[in-house]
Parts: C-alpha cells; structure tokens; sequence
C-alpha cells in the first residue's frame, strides 16, 4: 500500500509531505484547491507521460517520490524477473522531470522504463477518475469484469499465444497463395528465362578465357610470324643462339686444365644453354600451335557475345551473377511446380492450430459462463443496499462469434432498476448516479478477488447523496477494512469524508510569488470545522457543526 508521497515543484506544489495509512482514507477540499494535481502526480508515478508545463513556473527540477508497503503482497515474482533490488518489504518509485525536458523513473533507485513503470503501477495502484465511469458502457470493460471474477489468466495467455499463431499461419498462408498465383501467372516465362541460362552451359571465368583466345585469333598471324623469328634467332645451325651457346661451353672447357676459372663459367653456361634450349622448344611448339582459325575465331565472337548479351538482359555483371540466377530461378519453378502441396500443408497446420484454438475459446467461454452468473448474483445483493430494491442485472454472453484477441465471446451488461422494466443495455438506460453506483458495486466485488493494494476513488460519489453516499463510503470502508488493503476516496459529500479513519484537506494559499496547494492530515477538531463547512458552505453555523459532530459519532 501507498505509505508515503513526496512531490516537488509540481505544477502549484512546492513541495510536499504526506503519509498514508491503511483502510479507508478520504480527501476533500474546495473546487481547484488542487485535487487533480494530486492526482496528476501520482499518474506520473504511474507512468503517464510527462508534460514540461507540470514543472513548477521557475523551478529547475521536478521530484515526485512514492513509498510502497508490500510486505503483504507476493511481487517477488516481478521484481525478480525484471532484475530489480527488492528487500520483501519496500518499494520506492521515483519520477524526475527537469527544465531542460529530460524525464527519468526510478524503481528502488534503479533507472527503468515507462512502459516498466506502467506495468508495475498497475500492480500497486487502480486510479479510478469520473470519467472511467463511462468504461461501464464499454464492451470490452464488460468482458474484463469477468475476466477479473473468473480468475482465467492462464487460460487466457493460453488463448493468446493460439491466437497468435493461427492468425500467423493465416497471414503467411494468403501470403503464399497469392505469390503462388503471381509466380503461375509469369510460369512460362521464368521458364523461358531458365532454358537460355541452361542452354549457355555457364562457366564461371569463362567470358575472361575467350575474351583471351579471341584476341590471339585475331592476331595469329602476326603471333605466328613473330614466334618464327624468335625460333630462327635461337636455333639457327651457325648463329643461332643455342649454338653460339654450346661453342662456347665447349671452349671454356678446353682451356680449363690450364685456366680452373674457366669451368666454373663453363658450368654455368650449362645452366644457360639448357634454359634456352627449353625455350627454344616451346616457341617451336607455339609456332606450329598458332595458326589462324576463322571458324574458331567465329565461335569464340559469338560465346562472347551469347554472354554479353545474357549480361544485359538477366542485369548481371559476370557469369557468377548469371549462373546465381539461374540457380535461383531453378528453385522458385520447383516451389511453383509444389505450390499446391505447400498451400495444403499450410491449410493443414491452420485446421489444426484453429481446432486447438477452439477449444481454448471454449474453455474461456466456460469459465465466463460461470463468472456471469457470480457477478449477477454479486451485483444484486451490492446494488440493493445502494437505493435499488428492485435492480435486475443480467450478463449476456455470446459465444458464437469470430475469433478475437480475448476470444469468441461477446458480453452486454443489462440493467434494470425500476419494476416493470424491461432489461435494457447499460449504455442506453443508467443515468449518471446509477452508473457511479454501479461502477462501485464492481470495483469492490473485483477488488475482493485481485489483490490490489491501493484503490483511489475520484469522486465516483457524482450524481447521489443524502442516504446514498452513506451506504456508498460504507461498501469504501469495507473494502480497505475487511478486505486488507487501502481505499482512498476523493470526495465532496460529507457522508463519506465522515466514514474515513484518516481525513486529509487540499487547500491552496495566495501571496507575492504566486499560488500553492498543499495537503495536510486533518485532527478530529478539524475535521468536524471541514464537514461542517461541506455541509453549510464558507459560513460556519452551529447546527452544520452539530451535524458534522453526529456525522463523525464525536461530542
């Protein structure tokens, strides 16, 4: 439960201390004292996002700070598996705003996220404002209502995690039906695009090789005659180099006995003349190799031109982007060719998970159907204490619809508090103390199954009064007395300020530097002077305060 709130600098709050205690806690105060920015506060601790204009005119920096007692409530789980510090007793939440717009939370003086300090909000607070009043009318409030009595988490991620694949596999099924008749319609001419890639027998490298050959064919002759020379210049009998080089060996080595120098040069000239003697052969070779081949020259101007070709119209840049291409076109005409057959495995696993599916709908149906008839009977014995001796209430739940989010199911809350009366939607018949007694009657049958550790009600008291009111801070202090949690009402019927344990008056003070609001714990003396002025207004008459005395059972 909420034991302390902080804020400061905070739109017309200075700063600001209080403590809160368990059970049933009310605030009052004059119109525009400053209630909603009490509560604005808390809904940034909740996180709601922040807003620059909040930050008091000329301060730098914004804190609002919030102690929590869990030391009741089992949240081990979640501050476990979001890696936060937590001792089993206390969790602070904190949320900064500065000048500059920079917005930070806090979880244990730990910096978390918004979204993570939503979602932990939720846990430890229900705000409920007028205007959620209006959420009664709402289908899906309806069906969360029973949701909440039929205790069906489980059954629901159940349901979700089912429905998540089948719309899936629905998606990706229409996704590949409708590219299968997109590739059946282009059938042909992919596989027309295929047999000239296949009918080029690519090669990678090969357009660089031709491109090579094609060159030296066009050149032979020239190539020819120049290597013929070259052969003439090393194997000519009588000035050939080979020749000139084996003379010379031979000489070198007859003077050896008396020059020793000279067989080491001998030798190496051995090393020369075998050398050249290798080249001398494959210029040989090359020249009776290379001869000019027109119809080779031919095919080779055509392959290259075959490729460049194919290059320009497959946008390629060489063969390997040819033959990738190729590659691919093979596989998409042989998922083309077992489209069907993959459509039907696809519709198969969509029957399966759908049949799954259905099943878990049903489950939730049931534990709907079940939860229906609690919240009936719950509301009934709620709403007859609440001026509505002759309420009927009914829940109409149909299950025969398309799969959904949150199941088959279709809910309608119907509503009747007169004789005679046929049962009508809530929607179009509650009127507005109706429906604030409704809401009420819900918010205490919910609370007694989740354990929530702080209610806050602002002003749900709109539209009733006189008797009313006394029965409606009667279920309010039920709810945090019995039920061990904390319930706090923002008020302006002195019926329900009088059934608080604690009492707490918003006010707001003028001088030079401007306007503040400020909150503080009220004494019993106080607080019969402030139900005495809820009662007869600015001026103070001995009867409001023998009024406020009865209201408060004081002397």
């Amino acid at each position: 439960m909420l034991r302390t709130l902080h804020i400061q600098n905070y739109v017309l709050i200075d700063q600001l201390d209080i403590d809160f205690e368990r059970g049933f806690s009310v605030i009052t105060g004059e119109t525009g004292a400053g209630k909603s920015i009490l509560l604005g506060a808390i809904g940034l601790l909740l996180g709601q996002r922040a807003d620059m204009k909040m930050l008091k005119a000329g301060a730098q920096r914004c804190v609002i700070e919030a102690r929590f007692d869990l030391s009741q409530y089992d949240f081990a789980n979640y501050f476990t598996s979001h890696d936060l510090d937590f001792d089993g007793q206390e969790c602070i939440i904190r949320r900064e705003l500065t000048a500059t717009g920079k917005s930070r939370a806090f979880i244990n003086d730990t910096p978390t996220s918004l979204s993570e300090l939503k979602e932990l909000g939720d846990m430890l607070i229900d705000v409920h404002s007028q205007h959620q009043n209006l959420l009664l009318n709402k289908e899906d409030f309806q069906l969360q209502v029973l949701d909440a009595v039929a205790s069906n988490t489980q059954e629901r991620a159940t349901y979700s995690t089912l429905y998540k694949e089948y719309v899936g596999a629905c998606e990706d099924y229409e996704q590949a039906r409708k590219q299968a008749e997109k590739d059946k319609s282009e059938l042909d001419y992919m596989a027309y695009q295929l047999e000239q890639l296949e009918e080029a027998k690519l090669t990678e490298g090969e357009e660089e090789e031709l491109e090579q050959e094609l060159s030296m064919l066009e050149h032979a002759e020239e190539i020819k005659s120049t290597l013929f020379q070259c052969h003439m210049l090393l194997d000519n009998d009588e000035t050939g180099l080979v020749s000139r080089l084996r003379e010379t060996q031979r000489q070198l080595e007859a003077i050896a006995p008396v020059f020793p120098a000279a067989q080491q040069l001998a030798e190496r000239l051995e090393s020369c003349y075998i050398e050249v003697h290798d080249i001398t052969n494959e210029v040989a070779n090359d020249v009776d190799n290379v001869d000019y081949d027109p119809e080779r020259l031919s095919f080779v101007s055509e392959r290259i031109s075959t490729l460049h070709n194919l290059k320009q119209k497959f946008h390629a840049e060489d063969e390997e982007q040819l033959i990738a291409i190729r590659d691919d076109l093979r596989k998409r005409l042989a998922v083309i060719e077992n489209s069907d057959e993959h459509l039907r495995e696809m519709q198969v696993h969509i029957d399966q998970v759908k049949k799954s599916l259905g099943k878990a709908a049903q489950v939730l149906t049931s534990m709907r159907t079940k939860a229906a008839r609690t919240v009936e009977e719950e509301m009934k014995l709620r709403l007859v204490p609440l001026g509505m001796p002759n309420v009927q209430f009914q829940v109409n739940l149909a299950s025969d619809h398309p799969f959904s989010p949150n199941g088959q199911d279709k809910v309608t809350f119907l509503f009747t508090a007169n004789k005679n009366v046929s049962l009508q939607p809530l929607s179009q018949i509650a009127s507005g103390g109706e429906t604030a007694r409704l809401m009420l009657a819900l918010k205490a049958m919910i609370s007694g199954m989740v354990k929530l550790p702080t209610i806050i009600f602002d002003e749900i008291d709109t539209g009733v009064s006189g008797h009313i009111a006394e029965k409606m801070a009667e279920i309010m202090k039920e709810m945090g007395d019995t039920q061990q949690r904390q319930v706090i009402s923002i008020t302006h019927l002195p019926q329900i300020a009088a059934m608080g344990s604690c009492h707490y008056r918003v006010y707001k003070t003028d001088d030079d530097t401007g306007t503040t609001s400020h909150i503080v714990r009220l004494s019993t003396e106080e607080r019969v002077e402030e139900l005495a002025r809820m009662l007869s207004g600015s001026t103070l008459t001995q009867a409001a305060i023998d009024n406020a005395k009865a209201l408060l059972k004081v002397k």
